[in-house]
């Protein structure tokens, strides 16, 4: 089964989701991207510390704008990734339709992208490094 539109969830959408959003879609350009938050920052940029770890990857981040999650925006897609399994249940229950197309970016290594916003850069360069690499691992259901 091969997935062309996919949401990417993380709590405020300013941190981990607009990189992995940016990073899946320099990954697969033939993707239909988007990214949301359980409990968006709306209309907030990207912080400042996500920004930076897209800029030493040579993609601008300065155009993201947060938004929150709507019922809508789930219907739309064929998968939706979440940077935790506690984010995971919490959709689940939100939107108990959800249930079979909700999966953790990290669900092939059973982990977790811990949520960096409010501390040191370093935490927000181990999220992305994680989110790099948790990418590759959806390459079977992603058309490159």
């Amino acid at each position: 089964m091969n997935f062309n539109n996919v949401l990417v969830i993380c709590a405020g959408n300013i941190c981990r989701s607009p990189m992995a959003e940016v990073l899946l879609k320099q990954h697969f350009p033939n993707l239909q991207v988007n990214s949301a938050g359980l409990v968006a920052m709306v209309d907030h940029p990207a912080d400042e510390k996500s920004q930076l770890c897209m800029q030493r990857l040579g993609i601008d981040l300065s155009n993201h704008r947060a938004k929150q999650i709507t019922a809508e925006d789930v219907k739309q897609v064929d998968v939706v990734l979440t940077m935790s399994t506690q984010q995971q249940k919490h959709l689940e229950q939100l939107f108990p339709f959800s249930k079979g197309k909700v999966f953790r970016l990290g669900h092939w290594q059973n982990k977790d992208i811990s949520d960096p916003y409010q501390k040191p850069q370093e935490a927000f360069d181990q999220a992305c490094q994680l989110i790099q690499t948790f990418i590759q691992d959806w390459e079977k259901f992603f058309k490159v």
